[in-house]
């Protein structure tokens, strides 16, 4: 379970979403994100799981990985589901005691799990597609204006890249030090909640002691390379913005105006 988490890597590649500027990205990104969050009827979310489908082909990555990614998810995917089924309106098809389940409950668990599914996949498109260093300078480009205020704007993008990119190295760590203290007799899968819970001790541990010691050759190695923050700093790569990105912008905006229409004149609210 722990290796399926994919959060935070990137694949290499030459599709037309990897193409694109990676300040365009994240702006499609929200866009998107936002539009999972205005849809109020199942047509305008079966609509958003369409196109966010659509770009995980249109980026060649598998769907395998896509799907791989949920796994982590599918507790939470499951517990909202069943607490919304118990709160839907209208006569009960099932029904014990003061707890009852409904059409209406149904159909808001259904809507609520095709929600999080497609917020999942529209938001690691994002680090899927985008180098590390893309993504510092994208994120540190669209902030610029709060270098007006005295943000130190570089610093907050390089920090979130880094802790973006160190999601599947700490993985991997973790992975690696449930295997080594399952091979000297550990039990990490068995007992209650709380023998679990104090089963995990001996992996924390190490685990503080491992990201401390990554953190600090970090430091140490941009130290070494005369870092100094980004006062100063040239780009080996301007970013450019080409006619695939305004056309990327053009779509997503259209596509978000339609789903505020769909919301508007198709009457299937939840």
């Amino acid at each position: 379970m722990i290796t399926d988490i994919t959060i935070g890597q990137y694949f290499p590649g030459k599709s037309f979403v990897h193409k694109m500027d990676a300040r365009m990205k994240i702006i499609l990104t929200l866009l998107l994100v936002v539009s999972v969050f205005i849809c109020r009827n199942i047509v305008s979310l079966s609509a958003v799981i369409i196109v966010a489908f659509s770009l995980v082909f249109a980026s060649k990555i598998p769907i395998k990985t896509v799907l791989k990614s949920l796994k982590p998810l599918v507790f939470i995917i499951i517990l909202t589901s069943v607490l919304n089924l118990f709160y839907g309106s209208g006569e009960p098809l099932v029904q014990l005691g003061r707890i009852k389940i409904t059409a209406n409950g149904i159909e808001t668990a259904l809507f609520m799990a095709i929600r999080i599914v497609s917020l999942v996949v529209v938001s690691s498109l994002l680090t899927y597609t985008t180098s590390p260093t893309a993504l510092t300078d994208a994120i540190e480009r669209l902030l610029k204006p709060l270098t007006y205020v005295k943000v130190d704007v570089h610093s907050i993008a390089m920090t979130m890249t880094i802790a973006l990119r160190f999601i599947p190295t700490l993985i991997e760590e973790i992975d690696k030090i449930m295997s080594a203290q399952k091979s000297r007799g550990a039990n990490l899968d068995s007992g209650n909640l709380i023998q679990r819970a104090k089963a995990l001790i001996p992996v924390l541990i190490p685990l503080f002691v491992s990201s401390f010691r990554r953190a600090g050759e970090l430091a140490y190695a941009m130290e070494c390379r005369c870092y100094r923050g980004g006062e100063g700093r040239t780009k080996m790569k301007v970013m450019k913005l080409a006619p695939r990105d305004y056309l990327a912008l053009a779509f997503v905006v259209i596509f978000f105006v339609c789903i505020i229409l769909i919301n508007h004149f198709v009457v299937i609210e939840l």
